[in-house]
Formats: C-alpha cells, sequence, structure tokens
C-alpha cells in the first residue's frame, strides 16, 4: 500500500541562489537517487513558487522516516548533498533548530 506524504520548505530570497538550487536538482546525484530509492520512496517530486517548495512523497510499507533519517546519518555521500543543500535553504520559523522539510497536515481532499 502506497502513503503520500507532503513537505515543504523555504528557499533563501535570492534569486541567484534560487536559480543554482534549480540547477542541482536537473541532475541530482546518483547516490541521492538511490538512498531515496533504497528508502521506500517510490515517487517524489518538488514544486516552487518564489522562496517557497512543496515536496510529494509517494512511499511503500518499508518507508519509515526515522529509518531514512538513520541511513543518511550513516552514508557520507547523502551528508555532503544534504550539506550542500542548506546554502539554499531556509527554515520555516515552525522547525526545531537543523530540521529542513516539515510535514504538512492535509486539510482537504475531493472525493469521487
Amino acid at each position: 500500500m502506497r502513503r503520500r506524504y507532503c513537505l515543504t520548505l523555504d528557499l533563501k530570497d535570492d534569486p541567484k541562489l534560487i536559480a543554482e538550487y534549480k540547477r542541482h536538482h536537473q541532475k541530482i546525484w546518483p547516490e541521492i537517487t538511490k538512498s531515496i530509492k533504497d528508502s521506500g520512496i517510490e515517487d517524489l517530486e518538488i514544486y516552487s513558487l518564489g522562496t517557497r517548495m512543496f515536496m510529494i512523497m509517494e512511499v511503500n510499507e518499508s518507508f519509515a522516516f526515522e529509518k531514512k533519517a538513520q541511513a543518511d546519518q550513516c552514508d557520507p555521500r547523502v551528508q555532503e548533498w544534504e550539506k550542500l543543500m542548506w546554502k539554499f535553504q531556509e527554515p520555516l520559523p515552525e522547525a526545531a533548530p537543523g530540521e529542513k522539510w516539515l510535514l504538512m497536515d492535509r486539510i482537504f481532499k475531493l472525493e469521487p
């Protein structure tokens, strides 16, 4: 059974940094793609408008946020990517120190 999660994060309000961030995502490192897929994430999209980003993740039953976080901590290439991305990202006011992407609450779903 697939589950969907929606998360949000801001980028720093700097057009050059935003453009560079988008360039990095046109061809992410293969190790990052592997890490994403190995964690049970089957589909992932990121959208942006100005500085606001929105991520949609479709995951399988093997996915857990805690398990993904632990695997990422043990992967030097993922840590290198995260350090690079932090150059562009701006935590939301609701974020705890060091926290990036925040899980959003669904408030509406169109029923068939």
